[in-house]
């Protein structure tokens, strides 16, 4: 069986290594092991930053889509109901009134002249 040594550590930090090391691994030993050849395999030092996180690259997400959404707001409102407005005025117009064109309206005119009468006879009603 392999010797034990005994490392000293701040008794918070222990206690959040032993309550780490019970809820991941069976033994403290196997804990520190495990993460030591973590960062050895990776080559990455544990003062590393690994950028934004998942909290904040959902936020800046969440910023950007309401942007996005503001956006499409303000389109809707500066140019398409107006454009909308304005192609359904130019489909809702009235037809223009026939209007005769002169010819028509003169020869209208002549047809609704009688060229013949006709005349009463005066001889009958005596």
């Amino acid at each position: 069986m392999d010797s034990f040594i005994g490392i000293r550590f701040k008794k918070e930090t222990a206690k959040r290594f032993q309550a780490f090391s019970r809820t991941h691994f069976k033994t403290h030993t196997e804990a520190m092991e495990t993460i030591l050849d973590f960062f050895h395999y990776n080559e990455i030092s544990p003062k590393e930053n690994f950028g934004p996180t998942g909290r904040t690259i959902e936020a800046k997400l969440l910023k950007r889509i309401n942007a996005v959404i503001a956006i499409m707001r303000d389109v809707e409102k500066t140019q398409t109901k107006p454009t909308v407005a304005m192609l359904q005025s130019l489909f809702e117009v009235d037809e223009p009134k026939k209007k005769p064109l002169i010819l028509e309206k003169k020869y209208a005119e002549e047809k609704q002249e009688v060229k013949f009468r006709e005349k009463k006879n005066t001889t009958n009603e005596l």
